[in-house]
């Protein structure tokens, strides 16, 4: 991987950003599949250590979480015995947390869909915030325990729930029930209802899908290694929050404006030049 020149590493990150698998990275560029994979876990771990400390303090005032899930090694009705149970086998969920105003990705955490690591995520999320927030989240029951155990009372919290209506020819597969109607539940504090949602963090779960193939359903570009779905959910961020501007954010002009920007987190947009160059911070 070291003989790589600076340039072909440029190719091979612009091509996984944008959502191509490994295979097809090779393809494209001409670089062996076992270098692809060591310079996504190279990258993606100095791009995780780089938003772990930088996206501290921050001054969100309306944040929005959701869930995605994915797989890991096998799908979970496949994963052996003596796996199950066992993170990075089999069900994999990425909780995310948006910021509403900035369209900043603040916190992620990559684990299963339980308490512990609801827990896990909301004190990560907590920690990079300053001050009292709005916190929208679906109805998922363990978000009720986590934003307990982790903000108390120094929160405006309140689930969105959606109603699903029947079909007479039954749900089909990936196809989910009309959504017919959505219902605000206030949980704490004093939530202004015309912010309660969830639609930005789930439009950023679509962009998950199509910036990362590993994401993508029915096909075989899935994870076989947590430490691989975990290098390239860090290098998607560091890409989505600093070097991809929103369009939310530069409707009048083309000003380049890229949700870390907007959050104040940094006052340029970056490359992928730079996003490699993490590495030499971190050797």
């Amino acid at each position: 991987m070291n003989q790589l020149t600076l340039d072909k590493k440029v190719q091979v990150i612009s091509c996984l950003v944008e959502g191509n698998s490994i295979r097809a990275t090779c393809r494209m560029t001409g670089v062996a599949k076992g270098t692809v994979t060591r310079l996504l876990v190279s990258v993606g771990k100095a791009c995780a250590e780089y938003q772990d400390v930088t996206l501290r303090d921050l001054s969100s005032k309306t944040i929005e979480c959701d869930e995605i899930w994915s797989f890991c090694y096998a799908k979970e009705k496949n994963v052996p015995q003596e796996l199950k149970g066992q993170v990075g086998f089999g069900d994999v969920w990425t909780w995310t947390a948006l910021d509403a105003d900035t369209k900043l990705v603040p916190s992620w955490q990559i684990g299963s869909r339980n308490a512990e690591h609801g827990i896990r995520f909301m004190n990560d999320l907590k920690s990079r915030l300053t001050n009292r927030v709005q916190l929208t989240t679906d109805g998922h029951k363990v978000y009720l325990k986590a934003i307990e155990e982790t903000f108390g009372i120094d929160i405006d919290y309140a689930m969105l729930i959606k109603l699903y209506g029947e079909t007479s020819d039954g749900e089909k597969r990936y196809s989910p029930a009309a959504c017919i109607a959505t219902e605000h539940q206030i949980i704490r504090g004093n939530p202004d209802v015309k912010k309660i949602s969830t639609s930005y963090v789930e439009r950023q779960n679509l962009t998950m899908r199509m910036s990362m193939r590993r994401f993508t359903r029915l096909t075989n570009a899935f994870s076989k290694k947590i430490e691989n779905l975990e290098a390239a959910v860090a290098l998607h961020f560091m890409y989505y929050n600093f070097c991809r501007p929103h369009k939310t954010l530069n409707k009048e002009r083309n000003l380049g404006i890229t949700p870390a920007m907007a959050a104040g987190v940094t006052t340029r947009r970056w490359i992928i030049e730079d996003v490699i160059g993490l590495c030499a911070q971190t050797d």
